[in-house]
């Protein structure tokens, strides 16, 4: 928390057109971390995507979406009107590619997907024309039943329990099992904090980073479900006010990144705990245990407001 409130004075005061300024560099940084750390990195629950450092864990893939946003600006902006054109694709698309891959690897399926739609965004926002999005969209979709092949075992069996989760009960289907429990035993109040038997009694796994919204709906009910979705609300409506109020081309396209961001986010995160996608890893942003998901979204929070603050034309 405490470094955290540090990043988000520094992302907040400092104009965003120095991160600008420094995007690709940062982006490269982070590119060689995720590369190293599929080297040198921590393995657990199966996935190579951490660094241990001092007794802290560090998750690079986590920076990696706020890297993206501010190098594709870069790109996309110094464009100008020049992004209708097929050929200025090119460049953003490797961009997107590389980190996508790497991350990939890990393996952590749920941020890979997470960097397209930040992709899509920003490319819109930046003036490209919907007929090429729409193409890249289809030989994405045409390319799927390929893409199963690349999956690991986990991951393959992850979505078969997503089609039918009592498959394997007591296995890869017990988590979601368990967390529709507790989200449902829940009602409308809750039953009260620390008094939710899934979560005291440990029959929820993972109840503090992934299926951390099981613990608030069963504990707060649908009540404090529903003020916790408000409050996410605010912050992706206030992201796309202001990237519509914006006239700087850079801020418009980072606020736009952002928002989807934070917002697909939530929507993946909470939508998995309660059987609606599939099991992705996916932190619910800042509830979820984990100090880089927490930093990363502080970071992104704080360069939001900067564009809010400075909404002139550079």
């Amino acid at each position: 928390m405490g470094i955290s409130l540090l990043v988000f004075i520094l992302a907040m005061t400092i104009s965003y057109q120095r991160f600008i300024d420094i995007s690709y560099a940062i982006y490269v940084v982070n590119i060689l971390l995720l590369a190293l750390v599929l080297v040198l990195g921590h393995v657990r629950l199966g996935a190579q995507r951490w660094f241990s450092i001092a007794g802290f864990a560090f998750q690079p893939s986590e920076f990696i979406k706020i890297s993206l946003i501010l190098a594709l600006s870069n790109y996309v902006s110094g464009k100008k009107n020049a992004m209708s054109e097929p050929k200025n694709f090119v460049v953003p698309s490797i961009l997107l590619g590389i980190p996508f891959v790497l991350v990939l690897l890990q393996p952590d399926l749920g941020t890979a997907l997470l960097l397209v739609p930040i992709f899509f965004t920003v490319m819109v926002v930046s003036g490209a024309k919907l007929r090429y999005i729409g193409v890249m969209i289809l030989i994405g979709l045409a390319g799927l039943p390929f893409f199963w092949h690349f999956l690991r075992d986990y991951q393959k069996q992850r979505l078969l329990v997503f089609i039918n989760p009592n498959i394997d009960p007591l296995g890869s289907g017990y988590t979601i099992i368990q967390s529709k429990i507790a989200i449902g035993s829940g009602g409308i109040i809750g039953k009260g904090w620390l008094n939710g038997t899934q979560n005291q009694l440990n029959f929820l796994p993972e109840r503090h980073t992934d299926f951390i919204f099981s613990v608030i709906g069963e504990e707060w009910g649908f009540l404090g479900a529903a003020v916790l979705l408000l409050m996410f609300f605010f912050i992706v409506k206030r992201a796309f006010n202001i990237a519509d109020l914006t006239s700087d081309l850079y801020g418009k396209t980072i606020a736009a990144g952002i928002g989807v961001m934070i917002g697909l986010q939530v929507v993946v995160n909470i939508a998995m705990t309660i059987g609606l996608m599939p099991v992705v890893g996916i932190p619910l942003p800042l509830v979820s245990y984990g100090g880089s998901s927490l930093i990363a979204t502080v970071f992104a929070i704080g360069l939001l407001i900067n564009v809010g603050m400075r909404r002139s034309t550079f």
